[in-house]
């Protein structure tokens, strides 16, 4: 790519970094912390943190400074084990969203628990899956979702599920019951947002249909090492001859697989499937660094 198509990229996940940020601080200024509902993940361990420090020992620490401190340990690793470009643009939206958390004041929009356990996380998990939905994430488990899946090639889901366990039952204990389960049905609210604007599912079977076979499997070949699939097929209402690409990726390749094909030729059609399963040769994370490497030093 260019150097002026690389600026625009770093331009526009920046400008979504920022985005998903604010919609993330809102959601919790506006409805979740006022009611003491807990958000997922580390932004629901950095707020039940900072409740319990102030109601327990007295201290005073703000939510987005502990979201930034929690996220600063995740960010080595994910520089480290998972990459630098998806961390840097993670950790860049989580920077922004401490301090929207500091500076937009909190503020009780509604004193029914529900409709801000539901509001908020509505909200905030339209940050999150715009987020996704370009190849960056709001930080936290997602870089150690990644890096799990590097590791063990298993899905983080068990252990995600585990931690937000521990915070509904922490803040059961420490304060009451209602609002732990409240912080049940946000976190459901949440995760069916995110499913909704972008898929959770770890593997997906791509689908691509175009006239410009060749141009499209270099350009993908050119950016990652993923096994393709050409099938001869035939356009039902124009009878013009097409290839069919299929592939599997993880969802974090998504967006590049879609912004690559779209580059090459734009009037390919896709369509994208979840897969439950995958048996085979199928390249981990790690694997397809160590592929991609080997072949750009064998054709340099």
């Amino acid at each position: 790519m260019s150097s002026n198509i690389v600026y625009k990229e770093y331009a526009k996940k920046t400008a979504i970094a920022i985005i998903a940020a604010l919609l993330n601080a809102i959601g919790m200024n506006f409805f979740l912390i006022p009611a003491q509902v807990y958000a997922a993940g580390l932004n629901g361990v950095a707020q039940l943190g900072s409740d319990m420090l102030r109601d327990s020992m007295n201290i005073s620490i703000s939510t987005g400074i502990l979201v930034l401190l929690l996220n600063i340990p995740v960010a080595i690793l994910g520089w480290l084990k998972v990459g630098k470009s998806f961390t840097v643009f993670s950790f860049l939206t989580v920077a922004f969203m401490s301090f929207f958390l500091i500076v937009i004041p909190e503020v009780q929009v509604s004193n029914d628990i529900l409709l801000n356990a539901i509001f908020g996380a509505l909200i905030a998990s339209v940050g999150i899956g715009l987020a996704l939905k370009f190849g960056i994430s709001t930080g936290g488990l997602d870089i150690v979702a990644m890096y799990i899946t590097i590791k063990t090639g298993r899905s983080f889901g068990k252990y995600f599920l585990l931690l937000n366990g521990v915070i509904i039952i922490v803040a059961g204990f420490a304060y009451d019951w209602t609002f732990a389960l409240y912080t049940l049905i946000s976190l459901y609210v949440q995760s069916r947002v995110i499913d909704i604007i972008h898929t959770r599912h770890q593997k997906l079977t791509v689908m691509i249909m175009t006239q410009h076979a060749d141009t499209v499997i270099q350009a993908i070949h050119d950016n990652m090492v993923r096994g393709i699939t050409v099938v001869d097929a035939m356009g039902g209402y124009s009878k013009e001859d097409v290839a069919m690409l299929i592939m599997v990726i993880t969802r974090y390749e998504l967006y590049d697989i879609t912004h690559i094909v779209e580059e090459f030729d734009s009037k390919a059609f896709i369509n994208v499937m979840e897969t439950s399963s995958v048996f085979g040769d199928f390249r981990s994370e790690a694997d397809q660094k160590l592929a991609m490497a080997m072949y750009k030093n064998k054709v340099m």
